[in-house]
């Protein structure tokens, strides 16, 4: 087997849900979005955009949204410090638009996890910018009007290491010669 510091970090990185209190520092923050900025896009539009929320005021709006369409009362965020989110053109502009934001997401929790962050990836943001609401902060952040959420990752300290992988099933990946 080939051993090399960034497959022992694929195998090692887990999602995170208990997040210290305390925030990121900046330099980190930008460190894992601009990690995401190099992931790959189809046909290299690079037509995502990357928001990094640390208002609390807009957080608990992005939390209490998130969890109205998930129907819970809790923090679908984990109560991580940071929340990043990703947003992508449309589909009828590009239909790679999912694909690309999910590469994004996942390089930031590579990237998060590499320089001892905690990550979790997140859903229903397509669902909660589809909404007035959701409309109104695409405005407040500056981004086109006709954007779509892609996802968000929770990002911050983790409160305690993850557990270890759990075994991988049998047959999980073939060669085909």
């Amino acid at each position: 087997m080939i051993d090399n510091q960034v497959l022992l970090a694929l195998k090692s990185r887990r999602s995170i849900r208990k997040y210290k209190s305390e925030q990121i520092k900046d330099e980190e923050l930008i460190a894992v979005m601009e990690a995401g900025t190099y992931a790959p896009t189809g046909h290299n539009k690079q037509d995502l955009w990357i928001v990094a929320v640390q208002n609390k005021e807009v957080m608990d709006k992005l939390i209490r949204m998130n969890a109205t369409i998930m129907g819970v009362d809790t923090n679908p965020y984990y109560d991580a410090p940071t929340i990043v989110l990703v947003f992508g053109s449309p589909l009828s502009e590009n239909p790679n638009t999912i694909q690309n934001g999910s590469l994004i997401l996942g390089n930031m929790m590579n990237a998060a996890y590499s320089i001892g962050l905690g990550s979790c990836w997140i859903n229903r943001e397509k669902e909660m910018f589809e909404t007035k609401e959701g409309k109104e902060l695409i405005k407040e952040f500056g981004l086109p009007q006709n954007v779509i959420g892609i996802g968000a990752i929770a990002l911050g300290y983790p409160i305690k290491n993850p557990a270890n992988a759990l075994p991988r099933k049998e047959h999980y990946y073939r060669v085909i010669k």
